[in-house]
């Protein structure tokens, strides 16, 4: 059984920039190099840069019959004492001013919503976990109803 799941994968919108500069950085790199020295950066380079936003974008995020499943962290639903969803604003401020050392955060800067998911475990010090969500109201239902 599963709640809700979704990928926190980069945009379309940041892939034209990051390969436009991936390639401005590849021609500095080989700027002068005379014959394949001054090319062989640009294979290099760019399939840095996409193996990079892969990465980056390569985070799942799931709620299972027991578990809400972030990436490699799990976190059994009987410790989650309140699932508060969070706009861009309080996202930031969140993580910002306010923000706890002690928390877990996964931010992705592209996805503007999160959801807070306070803990309710003595033997843990994480006080709570912030997740970037796109969609922050189905996860928080999700959340609460398997919960």
């Amino acid at each position: 059984m599963s709640g809700h799941t979704e990928r926190l994968s980069v945009p379309w919108w940041l892939w034209l920039p990051s390969l436009l500069v991936g390639a401005v950085l590849a021609a500095q790199v080989g700027l002068g190099a005379a014959g394949p020295r001054g090319w062989v950066a640009y294979p290099v380079v760019l399939t840095l840069v996409v193996v990079g936003l892969w990465r980056l974008g390569r985070i799942r995020i799931s709620v299972t019959g027991d578990e809400f499943l972030v990436d490699d962290a799990r976190l059994p639903l009987r410790h989650i004492a309140q699932v508060i969803p969070l706009d861009a604003e309080t996202k930031r401020e969140l993580l910002g001013p306010s923000a706890d050392p002690m928390a877990f955060v996964v931010q992705r800067p592209w996805v503007p919503g999160a959801v807070q998911v306070v803990l309710d475990d003595p033997d843990d010090v994480t006080p709570y976990w912030v997740i970037s969500s796109r969609r922050p109201e189905d996860l928080a239902r999700a959340l609460r109803r398997v919960g």
